[in-house]
């Protein structure tokens, strides 16, 4: 299957840095001077914390900012959460965006991948080849990105460990991904509760890291580890989405963890 992955020359290797303004206040309050990009941004915390809530505070700023998005909602099972979150926490309505936004659902089934309709793909993307093609096609298929090219948000990174076949290939791809690829902008949750030293791995290759916790009752906090090589707060912050949200998404992705990690334990 031939790939056009010239379509857009803002896919090509990007080498001037620049910054993503944050329009979020609690979001700004930790990033003063705004997200740098291209870069790789990891969270990091435990399953069904909110991680995802926090990556769609980026995406806000991106799309608004003209860039193009590509969501991998790995542990999700449609566009659904995407939508309605961005709606009911940022008030953005992503229809507006339609040309701007591709999806990409994780089909283990697949032997490569295949169009669904409008921007959205299936692909298997336990095989890193396929993951790049997946992008690439994904990409494609999305009008031009302006100045800030394609942002690829991708949660719940760590479920592509659990197949014992492609454990070792995805753990080296997406450490080498964070820490050279300068193509795009990436933004990746990775939940810890499975592969503690194994994540250790990926939170030393970004380019910016921040870890998320949950307190009870359903309290999500957010810190800043690094961003680039600046100086960074010390600081953390609570992040003010609600309780009832923060447990609709913790349920989704607890049912999802019973469903899907048994199937991927036996690839």
């Amino acid at each position: 299957m031939a790939l056009n992955t010239n379509k857009h020359p803002e896919t090509q290797p990007r080498h001037i840095q620049e910054e993503l303004r944050i329009h979020q206040p609690w979001l700004a309050e930790l990033l003063p001077d705004g997200l740098p990009y291209p870069s790789s941004t990891l969270i990091s915390g435990p399953g069904g914390s909110g991680k995802p809530l926090i990556g769609f505070a980026f995406v806000y700023d991106w799309l608004k900012a003209g860039g193009n998005v590509i969501f991998i909602p790995l542990q999700y099972p449609d566009t659904k959460l995407a939508k309605t979150s961005l709606k009911r926490l940022y008030d953005l309505d992503i229809n507006e965006y339609s040309s701007k936004i591709a999806y990409i659902k994780l089909s283990p089934d697949l032997d490569r991948w295949k169009k669904i309709n409008g921007n959205a793909l299936e692909a298997n993307l336990l095989k890193p080849d396929v993951w790049d093609e997946a992008i690439n096609e994904a990409e494609n298929l999305l009008a031009k990105g302006g100045d800030l090219g394609t942002l690829v948000s991708a949660s719940a990174l760590n479920l592509l460990l659990f197949s014992p076949t492609y454990r070792k290939h995805n753990l080296d791809k997406f450490e080498r991904l964070l820490n050279e690829d300068k193509k795009r902008t990436y933004l990746f949750t990775v939940s810890t509760e499975a592969f503690r030293e194994d994540i250790k791995r990926w939170e030393r290759a970004p380019d910016n890291l921040m870890f998320a916790r949950m307190e009870k009752p359903m309290k999500l906090y957010l810190k800043v580890a690094k961003i680039e090589n600046k100086q960074v707060s010390s600081k953390e912050i609570q992040v003010p989405i609600e309780k009832e949200i923060l447990e609709e998404i913790k349920e989704i992705a607890e049912s999802v963890r019973k469903r899907e990690i048994p199937k991927l334990m036996k690839i």
